[in-house]
């Protein structure tokens, strides 16, 4: 990780800030944080541009800032909120999410995809608590993001399930910090999502609500679409070779249909540790929120005499290609990782809106990532001009086949 994890004992209401709060991982972050009023002040909720559910978790969390950053100044709104008895400031624009993480002790970054860069960034810059749930941030600008964390000495705490999973399962020295070095690999398991068993021959037909209805988890359409084509587990490989500090060829995958494993960790002696619990995020969210102790979720106990059975198989890749991909980015490094996660935004929204194919999304991804030539990934700048150049080629690969099928 980054900087010693010390122990803590809670001395006083420590404020959060809570980054994509109407997102399912926002929600479960403030019904954790609800059940602990007397450990955690609510101190600012975000939203892109979902003004009414930002308002409405205002008036119940009264926060001290509220961030619309996909929305310009509206003084509208901002009576509006006044009007409802809230006395949160209201805040709009990219910038707006900036100062939402100034003035707290600890970030829930939950902003999906590649928005969530820069606030996550600018809270590790400042030396802040990051509960990391936004994996693009290490996807992007992993060695950027590290640097950034080490030398501002702040502790990141992840809250992907997988990750949280590994955490839990690796050996810590005296300081606090994961010793890697005792461990010959690390095993993230996938569900294999709602296409696990579908006929390869249907999966071109594949409409947007079937790629959202995963079997397991309750999440948001961009990343349930990840889920089903795997994508999201190749960005979580990306994510764990940097937050783990191993190399590619330690982080194995596995499918495993029951999603109870979250992860496991092999170490060097043949023992291996796995992490289980219920599919429900307010485990890992309790888990880091109290880290190094341990507090009530509201997660069901699991049962696993109930459950019955825990079985595993290997990925098939040509039924995953998107994972593929993302082994193949993390190897050639650099800006290859941006431009992966870039092309996939663009892939992934242009199936959602009916414009490309469930199959296509690799394509696509494919595609930009062979007309594009990486770089080093040594400053946020380049970055950025990586992950603008693969949108636009994306863009012009989904228009170039939307042409063609007409």
């Amino acid at each position: 990780m980054t900087e010693p994890l010390k122990d803590r004992a809670v001395q006083r209401t420590r404020d959060l800030a809570i980054l994509g709060a109407t997102g399912s991982i926002g929600c479960s972050t403030l019904d954790v944080v609800s059940r602990h009023p007397d450990e955690y002040r609510v101190h600012a909720l975000t939203a892109h541009t979902s003004a009414d559910e930002l308002e409405s978790l205002c008036v119940r969390h009264n926060p001290r800032y509220a961030v619309l950053s996909g929305l310009p100044e509206d003084t509208a709104l901002r009576r509006r909120l006044r009007g409802a008895g809230c006395p949160t400031e209201l805040l709009f624009g990219a910038a707006g999410l900036l100062q939402a993480v100034e003035e707290c002790d600890a970030v829930m970054a939950a902003i999906v995809g590649a928005a969530g860069l820069a606030p996550t960034l600018h809270a590790a810059g400042l030396g802040k608590q990051v509960l990391l749930a936004n994996k693009e941030a290490l996807v992007m600008a992993g060695p950027v993001f590290m640097r950034k964390a080490r030398d501002a000495g702040a502790v990141l705490l992840p809250i992907d399930s997988e990750h949280n999973a590994v955490f839990q399962c690796l050996p810590t020295d005296a300081s606090g910090r994961a010793k890697v070095s005792e461990v010959r690999r690390i095993l993230l398991t996938a569900s294999g999502g709602p296409f696990r068993t579908a006929p390869l021959e249907k999966l071109g037909a594949v409409t947007p609500d079937e790629a959202c209805a995963h079997p397991n988890w309750s999440m948001g359409r961009k990343i349930s679409v990840d889920s089903a084509t795997m994508m999201n587990k190749g960005l979580e490989v990306i994510e764990a070779r940097w937050l783990f500090d191993v190399e590619p060829s330690r982080i194995e995958v596995v499918i495993h249909p029951q999603s109870i494993i979250h992860s496991l960790v092999d170490y060097v002696d043949g023992s291996v540790i796995a992490q289980l619990s219920n599919p429900d995020m307010r485990v890992p969210i309790a888990h880091a929120l109290a880290y190094p102790r341990r507090m009530e979720s509201g997660a069901k106990p699991l049962d696993l005499a109930a459950i019955g059975q825990l079985s595993f198989e290997p990925p098939d890749l040509q039924r995953f290609p998107c994972l593929g991909l993302a082994y193949a980015a993390l190897r050639a490094g650099g800006t290859a990782p941006a431009i992966l996660n870039a092309a996939n935004e663009v892939a992934v929204d242009a199936f959602l809106r009916g414009r490309l194919g469930y199959t296509a999304i690799a394509q696509v991804i494919e595609e930009v990532l062979g007309r594009l030539e990486g770089g080093e990934a040594d400053t946020l700048e380049r970055v950025l001009e990586a992950d603008r150049s693969a949108r636009a080629c994306a863009a012009q690969c989904v228009e170039n086949r939307t042409e063609r099928a007409a």
